[in-house]
């Protein structure tokens, strides 16, 4: 963390996330997302001889949630990790069980602000996005040397950006003359490759672009279905799972992979009678996700693609 920056993040559907996860004074819980630690200190400041383990992948978060957790002592730990590895950090700590689990698959204010760390495309900074700084793929990588195909499918499939031909085509080209180095070279590049019209209104032309190449860099959306059945199976029974997302692409992968979850029997519908043998592991607590509130809004307008699913442990 560059010296006088403060790791902040606004938690979003704070008090909707501590009623999906009916927390108990004695209960074992996990946040997967630690950030700057709001949604934590919320979970343990409701225990009393539970314990909270709290994960981040960016060290920056880890210095900032410890810092906040601190006056819980014993019952809140903060771990650098990816939340994908819970169920290995919870062998670790040698415990067997727990009682709930909240992920926040949102990038931070932290590290959307912070021109350095090549999130925005709204400050000219080198290209990084990598939430891990440990990690060894950045942005820089993925825009320099992935072949032109891989890069149109990643901003088409990751982005949803329509014009992903064209402007994985002019990166390539631009990149041919000289290294694209900064964020600002990359939102000219993709600007010049967008039609005129496609420019007016509406989104930044190159918010679709950024979150691909952040998915991509970070390999976020590889990571989440593992990660719910991990934790799904490390939960006891009883226990919530809740899960905030801020794009269709990973909301529909928490919707499906709860119902997979919740359905139980794999066989084909045309079978007369199961012969899977897998039943239902949890009940989907929101058929429909929660969203934030109108007053949520008005204090955090980045909350407004925000989605909650809750799913409970049979």
């Amino acid at each position: 963390m560059m010296e006088g920056q403060v790791f902040s993040h606004v938690s979003v559907l704070l008090q909707e996330c501590m009623d999906a996860l009916c927390i108990k004074p004695d209960g074992i819980y996990i946040d997967g997302t630690a950030g700057g630690g709001g949604h934590s200190h919320e979970i343990a400041s409701h225990l009393t001889t539970g314990k909270l383990i709290a994960l981040d992948r960016d060290m920056s978060a880890v210095a900032a949630a410890g810092a906040r957790l601190a006056e819980f002592g014993e019952h809140a730990q903060v771990v650098h990790s990816n939340f994908s590895e819970m169920a290995q950090v919870c062998r670790e700590l040698e415990i067997d069980g727990i009682d709930g689990v909240l992920l926040d698959l949102g990038v931070s204010s932290y590290q959307l602000d912070t021109a350095d760390r090549g999130f925005s495309y709204m400050a000219d900074a080198p290209l990084d996005m990598r939430m891990n700084r440990e990690d060894t793929l950045d942005a820089y990588t993925v825009v320099n040397t992935y072949p032109e195909q891989r890069l149109k499918s990643i901003i088409y499939d990751y982005g949803e950006e329509r014009f992903a031909p064209r402007i994985a085509q002019r990166i390539v080209q631009e990149r041919e003359k000289q290294p694209i180095r900064t964020t600002g070279e990359l939102v000219s590049i993709i600007k010049a490759a967008m039609p005129a019209a496609a420019k007016e209104g509406g989104h930044h032309p190159a918010k679709r672009t950024f979150q691909a190449i952040r998915i991509e860099v970070n390999g976020e959306l590889s990571v989440i279905e593992p990660t719910i059945r991990d934790a799904v199976s490390l939960l006891k029974p009883g226990g919530r799972i809740a899960i905030i997302t801020f794009h269709s692409l990973e909301d529909r992968i928490v919707k499906q992979t709860f119902a997979s979850l919740a359905s139980g029997c794999t066989c084909p519908r045309d079978f007369p009678v199961c012969v899977c043998g897998k039943k239902p592991l949890v009940d989907i607590i929101s058929r429909k996700p929660i969203l934030p509130s109108e007053q949520e809004l008005e204090v955090n307008p980045r909350s407004r693609s925000a989605k909650l699913r809750v799913a409970q442990k049979r």
